[in-house]
């Protein structure tokens, strides 16, 4: 499974990524969102991960994109350090999967990853 993860710190994006390679994830990265988007459309991922907060295009404008342009029911979870209640319902709101705040465990990202696949194959049968 692929798995883009969208996140301008870079020392959680390294750690996201060893966790999740680890995991036997592929991944792909982006810094910002506008790399996102691109990435996006080139390479196919089966699950976003990205922070809501982002250079240049934002989660919240990421979410949109997938789901109004692409209509595509790609899973999101955003991650985000702003605790703001009206900005994570928001991003549900919009479309997003599932939230996780700053800071987290990578663990619990990886957790919730499985958990989305395993709904996603539920479905699919």
């Amino acid at each position: 499974m692929k798995i883009l993860v969208c996140e301008d710190e870079e020392i959680l994006l390294t750690s996201l990524t060893f966790r999740l390679k680890k995991q036997g994830f592929e991944i792909i990265l982006a810094k910002d969102g506008k790399e996102a988007l691109e990435k996006i459309k080139t390479e196919s991922p089966d699950l976003i991960v990205a922070d809501i907060v982002m250079p240049q295009v934002s989660g919240l404008e990421l979410i949109t994109f997938v789901r109004k342009k692409m209509k595509s029911n790609l899973p999101i979870i955003m991650i985000s350090a702003m605790g703001n209640d009206d900005t994570v319902l928001e991003a549900f709101r919009l479309g997003a999967t599932d939230f996780i705040a700053k800071p987290f465990k990578p663990s619990e990202l990886v957790l919730r990853i499985k958990m989305v696949f395993q709904e996603m194959e539920l479905v699919a049968s």
